[in-house]
């Protein structure tokens, strides 16, 4: 109840301040579960990934410091977050996603890059979709990378890339995850070119 409210306030807000955004190739989202893959660009970039991809629901990681305050833990668990040590992420980092995602009734969103600083992809995304048999949408978005700056109406656009299906019986081992990894930089390569390429 609270995730659907906060949609509905989240997405008059921003179209207050920023106007309507834009949202390409939505054609390309399954109707059962997925999990979204894109580059981390701003704190805001899973708001609006669960926006353009509505109305199906997301799951999500945060970090487990967010969960000491009782108030914000009972927000982040009513809209479905569940808690990871960045530091020290342990076997429930891979097994919590999956089982969400074998359940069927929520898609995850996950930034292989795991921080907003940093390029270099990380296997995790793509272990968690081989375990749930589910694909990797590669989703990439444009527009302010402030909060401040979504006042200055640029447009923002979230484009969504043709799925990905990890082959179950594909070995994860070095080779593989560097071949998803070329696969998944590709498509968001393809995505920001579609976009538009100069933007940075």
């Amino acid at each position: 109840m609270l995730y659907s409210f906060l949609r509905i306030v989240i997405r008059l807000l921003l179209y207050i301040i920023n106007g309507r955004p834009r949202y390409l190739n939505r054609k390309n989202l399954p109707k059962g579960s997925y999990i979204l893959v894109g580059p981390h660009r701003t704190w805001f970039d899973p708001i609006l990934f669960a926006l353009a991809a509505s109305p199906k629901k997301f799951s999500f990681m945060a970090k487990e410091e967010l969960f000491k305050n009782p108030i914000i833990r009972w927000i982040l668990v009513t809209c479905y977050a569940f808690s990871v040590n960045r530091k020290h992420p342990g076997p429930s980092a891979i097994k919590t996603p999956v089982k969400i995602l074998r359940e069927g009734k929520l898609s995850m969103i996950i930034f292989p890059s795991g921080s907003r600083h940093t390029q270099h992809l990380k296997g995790g995304a793509v272990v968690i979709a081989q375990m749930a048999n589910v694909p990797l949408i590669p989703t990439v978005y444009q527009g302010p990378l402030s909060f401040k700056k979504l006042f200055s109406r640029k447009k923002i656009t979230v484009d969504f890339g043709k799925p990905i299906v990890v082959d179950r019986k594909q070995r994860m081992n070095e080779a593989g995850r560097a071949a998803l990894d070329e696969k998944l930089q590709s498509a968001f390569d393809q995505l920001d070119q579609e976009i538009d390429p100069n933007f940075h």
